[in-house]
């Protein structure tokens, strides 16, 4: 018991330095002033980012949780990978009709519902160990967080300054990567009760639940005005996939990527011989490499041109992925080569998003996000069942042998697309 009370403080006490810093960042304060900046702590910047980290949480913790459950149960990794992609089944879903809410109930309401349907469904797995409900509950916090993502991601962009626009987001995707890389951490907690992870995550939510109650303002976003585009949908989303589908492909990368590793990595690690705890501690190295090098790529794409930086992080990434099988069960190998690909994948989707901005009119901007959106949510249901159905009828190895050429693909792809100079920022780097 003391142990467990131990590990929960050092979380707790890693966690507000962490937050502290990102914070002072994304204001764009000095360290030298941490004092005077630490008093008006509770800012709405800082509630995003509070947002975004337990929305990480909660993804970071349930796929692998839930996998290592269903392995344990003798559940075959097919139908593992498909029982997973029902949290992004729910997260599509929601994409579709998150803007008619948005406009409907404002951020700070969607936020809210999108927090109560993950803290209710979050207890409720560890109870129950039917898959018909285990599968309804992921689809309900599929739906949750993609409410509070689409909503807090939006919001961030109104309420911050244009000229701190691009290290906010970059600040707001490394949040993300923190609480997406603690989850998994989470397994070790299973020990003293398979409830306790679930339970301290529902209670996480619930406090931040309600900062933003209390310290959020209620508000709506102002409706779009196009201008003379009145394309019909389908001639927008047609125009912007004409002039920006490589930039496109990363998030849809991104989301396979992200699921396949979190759903089908606990069983490839269990099939070659690593134990629950060494993959507990193997799935965050991943998310960790990414925050290493997310605003590092961010400033290289600014100097050197987005679409070369993702074809290089492509190539290398995919190259890495072909060389995890042989690797085997060697944890520090597998560490080592989890850091460094997470570093060069793990800001695909904010890179791809940053690209589109890049080549497409200011006023398709709003559709290609909810396009990239989509994609990720895509690419999250499709990579556990893939990953789950190479594993359950060829080798293990094959999940990341199909990881390392889809990643080759898009890298390739690349030498094909060719952006329209008229729809060029001014300070896009020609490639």
């Amino acid at each position: 018991m003391l142990a467990y009370l131990n590990y929960i403080l050092q979380v707790i006490a890693e966690s507000r330095h962490l937050l502290t810093i990102f914070f002072l960042f994304s204001e764009g304060a000095d360290i030298t002033s941490m004092e005077i900046q630490q008093k008006r702590l509770i800012s709405p910047v800082f509630i995003l980012i509070m947002v975004v980290i337990v929305a990480g949480l909660s993804q970071g913790l349930l796929l692998p949780v839930l996998s290592i459950f269903m392995e344990e149960r003798g559940i075959s990794s097919s139908v593992n990978g498909l029982h997973a992609a029902a949290l992004y089944v729910g997260s599509f879903g929601m994409s579709l009709v998150a803007v008619k809410v948005l406009e409907r109930i404002g951020f700070k309401k969607l936020i809210l519902w999108g927090m109560v349907l993950v803290t209710v469904a979050l207890p409720i797995f560890p109870l129950i160990s039917n898959l018909e409900v285990w599968f309804v509950l992921r689809l309900l916090v599929g739906i949750g967080d993609n409410a509070l993502h689409f909503a807090s991601q939006l919001w961030m962009l109104l309420i911050t300054p244009p000229h701190q626009r691009g290290k906010n987001i970059s600040i707001y995707g490394m949040s993300y990567g923190i609480g997406f890389s603690i989850g998994p951490l989470a397994i070790k907690l299973l020990p003293y009760g398979r409830l306790v992870p679930f339970l301290l995550l529902a209670i996480l939510f619930a406090l931040v639940a309600l900062l933003v109650y209390l310290k959020m303002p209620d508000t709506v976003p102002d409706k779009m005005n196009e201008g003379q585009e009145q394309a019909t949908g389908q001639r927008k989303v047609a125009r912007i996939y004409r002039l920006a589908w490589f930039a496109l492909i990363p998030s849809l990368l991104y989301g396979y990527m992200e699921a396949a590793m979190n759903s089908n990595f606990p069983i490839y690690g269990l099939r070659t011989g690593l134990t629950a705890g060494q993959i507990s501690t193997l799935l965050p190295f991943f998310g960790i490499g990414g925050l290493i090098l997310q605003l590092p790529l961010g400033y290289l794409s600014d100097r050197y041109g987005r679409k070369i930086i993702l074809m290089i992080a492509g190539s290398l990434g995919g190259l890495l992925f072909l060389f995890v099988p042989l690797i085997g069960n060697h944890y520090f190998g597998l560490m080592l080569i989890f850091m460094v690909t997470g570093g060069l994948v793990g800001s695909f989707f904010s890179l791809g998003l940053a690209y589109a901005a890049d080549i497409l009119p200011r006023h398709l901007l709003p559709t290609a996000n909810v396009i990239a959106s989509i994609h990720f949510n895509l690419g999250s249901i499709v990579g556990p069942n893939f990953g789950g159905i190479a594993m359950h009828f060829g080798s293990a190895g094959l999940l990341f042998v199909l990881l390392g050429l889809f990643y080759l693909l898009f890298t390739i792809a690349g030498f094909a697309f060719r952006p329209e100079s008229g729809n060029k920022s001014a300070n896009m780097k020609m490639v």
